[in-house]
């Protein structure tokens, strides 16, 4: 199946820009929503559907497979904060 070519105005492609341009620190704001989620999430299915969208948000950041792998086998949301507070330090140097 062939899709269409989009032609996009100029302020549709400076928006889209800016959505790419910032898609790190959007994924870690996302990622500190979903922290928060979790400490408060009271079913198992409902931390394993946050933990499925932390696993995602992080494959989108390239966090290193030897971390992500260690956080998704520990699923402790402490390990989790620990990390992206380890991450937005580094962003903001």
């Amino acid at each position: 199946m062939l899709m269409a070519k989009q032609d996009y105005s100029q302020y549709q492609k400076s928006v889209i820009s800016g959505y790419y341009n910032n898609l790190e620190p959007i994924m870690l704001q996302k990622l500190g929503e979903l922290v928060s989620e979790l400490y408060i999430a009271e079913t198992q299915a409902k931390r394993d559907r946050l933990w499925d969208r932390a696993h995602k948000a992080m494959v989108q950041l390239k966090i290193p497979p030897a971390i992500l792998d260690h956080i998704m086998q520990k699923k402790d949301v402490q390990i989790l904060a620990k990390n992206l507070q380890d991450w937005l330090a580094h962003k903001k140097k």
